[in-house]
């Protein structure tokens, strides 16, 4: 039995064009956001046969799926805490600038201390990959189908690093996945199809 489960980042936000760090903030997507949902799910429509959503319950990645199935695509949504961000309590809002120097145990360079830091408010990063893998696990379990996982850059970066046996700290410096990007994973082998691909043409702010 082969199966196949499509991973997807949220679309644009505000936050993101300023570079905040949103983790569990109730920040909707933004024009152009709307607009790479709206493609990305003409694109899923017609590639793929899908099954099952499951989807983070926050408003962004609410939104995305919303604008993924106004193409067609039929399947309600399953939203859940699981999939959400990392909590990043007291770091929420800041950009990577104003964090630079201040928070060192949020520096994935420094390692354990990264991995084991817990903000004020939030969860370490061993909370993220112990909750993504689980959730990770609930989705695969005898899995038959296409299932879409609308969800954020963090925990399709944790589900990378399981698949590749890769350090967490040093993944999230690795991977910067793309809004409305698509990583396909192949089941029951866990054989990684797409990595942080675009199936449609870049939105440029510029069309919005």
């Amino acid at each position: 039995m082969t199966a196949e489960t499509l991973l997807v980042r949220h679309g644009e936000t505000d936050w993101n064009r300023e570079g905040r760090l949103q983790g569990w903030a109730p920040t909707p997507l933004n024009e152009r956001g709307r607009e790479q949902a709206r493609r990305l799910g003409v694109e899923l429509a017609e590639q793929y046969d899908i099954d099952r959503i499951v989807a983070s319950d926050t408003t962004r990645t609410r939104e995305t799926t919303a604008g993924i199935r106004d193409a067609g695509i039929d399947p309600d949504p399953e939203f859940t805490e699981a999939w959400r961000e990392r909590g990043l309590g007291v770091y929420q809002g800041f950009t990577w600038g104003d964090l630079e120097g201040r928070f060192p145990a949020f520096e994935y360079s420094n390692g354990l201390l990264a991995l084991e830091d817990e903000p004020e408010g939030g969860e370490s990063l061993i909370d993220l990959y112990e909750r993504v893998y689980a959730a990770w696990a609930d989705v695969t379990a005898d899995a038959d189908g296409t299932t879409l996982v609308v969800t954020h850059g963090g925990p399709i970066t944790v589900v990378l690093a399981m698949l590749q046996d890769l350090d967490i700290p040093a993944a999230i410096e690795q991977y910067s996945i793309n809004n409305c990007a698509v990583t396909e994973i192949g089941l029951p082998e866990e054989r990684i199809v797409r990595e942080n691909e675009l199936l449609y043409e870049t939105v440029p702010p510029s069309e919005i």
